[in-house]
C-alpha cells in the first residue's frame, strides 16, 4: 500500500461490532454490515484525535478474522412512545419495551491506514495548519489507544486500539481473492467538508481483495445516481479563543507534543 508523509496506521479489535445497514432499521431491528464502512473507520479515528483544522480520509482497511455474525435479543423502548395520549389513554398500561433483534459482527480485528488533508473550507484556522504537530500528536494518541472512547459502529460495542504496520501478521483472507459486498453505504458528505449547505450520504460497490478494501476518497466528482441527499444543514463555527484553540495553545495536547 502506498503510504503518505502524514499518514497513521493502527488496529482495532473488539468482542462484538455494528455497521448497521440501513435498509435493516426500518422494522427496529439491525443488521451489520459484513465489514466497516468508511464513516465507521472515520469516526474512530475522529475519537483518536481530530480538529476542525484537518480531514481525515481512510486509505483501506484489513480484515484480520473470519467474518462472523452473532444474533441478539434487544429489548428496546416502543417506538411510538410509552406515555398515554388523548388517542390512546391506555398506553401507559402497555409494555414499555418491545423485542428486536440485533445481529452483530463477532470477535473482529482490522488494521486501517489513513491519512489527514487541511480543511479548505474553514480558511480562518489556517494558522492551526502544522502538518508535523498533528501528525505527531495523531500517532501518539494511537499508541496511547485514543484521547476518547472508541465504537465499533454503536456504542455498545466498544473497541480498543492499538499501533500497528499496517500488512503486518496473517489474515484469514490472505490469498482468498476478491469478494464483492454490493452496494453499500460509504460516508456522508458534512457541510463544512463540502461547502453546501446540505448534509448528504455517499453509496458504493464495495469489494475486498485478499483481505484488504481500498475505500474511494470522497474527493471531486461523485456519481450522483450513488450519492442521496438527506437535509439541509449549516456549518458549525469555530473561532480561535471562543470554542477553538491553535494546537501551539492547546493545554489538553501538551502532553503529546512533548519529544519520547
Amino acid at each position: 500500500m502506498d503510504k503518505k508523509r502524514n499518514s497513521v496506521e493502527f488496529k482495532v479489535t473488539g468482542r462484538y461490532a455494528l455497521f448497521a445497514d440501513p435498509v435493516t432499521r426500518v422494522g427496529g431491528e439491525k443488521f451489520s454490515y459484513q465489514v466497516p464502512t468508511y464513516q465507521a473507520l472515520k469516526g474512530i479515528l475522529e475519537s483518536i484525535f481530530w480538529k476542525p483544522t484537518f480531514i481525515w480520509y481512510i486509505d483501506a482497511v484489513r480484515v484480520i478474522n473470519k467474518i462472523q455474525t452473532e444474533s441478539k435479543g434487544i429489548k428496546t423502548l416502543q417506538s411510538d412512545g410509552i406515555y398515554p395520549s388523548l388517542k390512546n389513554p391506555k398506553k401507559k398500561e402497555a409494555a414499555l419495551t418491545d423485542l428486536s433483534y440485533y445481529t452483530y459482527l463477532r470477535d473482529v480485528e482490522y488494521q486501517v491506514l489513513a491519512h489527514f488533508d487541511w480543511n479548505y473550507q474553514r480558511e480562518n484556522l489556517k494558522d492551526d495548519r502544522n502538518e508535523y504537530k498533528h501528525h505527531n500528536i495523531a500517532k501518539r494518541s494511537i499508541k496511547k489507544g485514543g484521547r476518547r472512547d472508541t465504537f465499533l459502529g454503536t456504542r455498545e460495542c466498544q473497541g480498543y486500539v492499538e499501533q500497528c504496520c499496517f500488512g503486518e501478521g496473517e489474515s484469514f483472507y490472505d490469498n482468498y481473492g476478491e469478494l464483492d459486498f454490493g452496494v453499500m453505504f460509504h460516508g456522508y458528505d458534512y457541510p463544512d467538508e463540502t461547502g453546501k449547505n446540505e448534509l448528504s450520504a455517499r453509496l458504493w460497490r464495495a469489494k475486498m481483495e485478499n483481505g484488504i478494501i481500498r475505500f474511494p476518497l470522497p474527493k471531486g466528482d461523485w456519481d450522483s445516481s450513488m450519492r442521496r441527499p438527506i437535509r439541509k444543514m449549516t456549518v458549525k463555527e469555530f473561532e480561535n479563543n471562543r470554542n477553538f484553540t491553535l494546537i501551539d495553545n492547546d493545554l489538553t495536547v501538551a502532553d503529546l507534543l512533548k519529544e519520547e
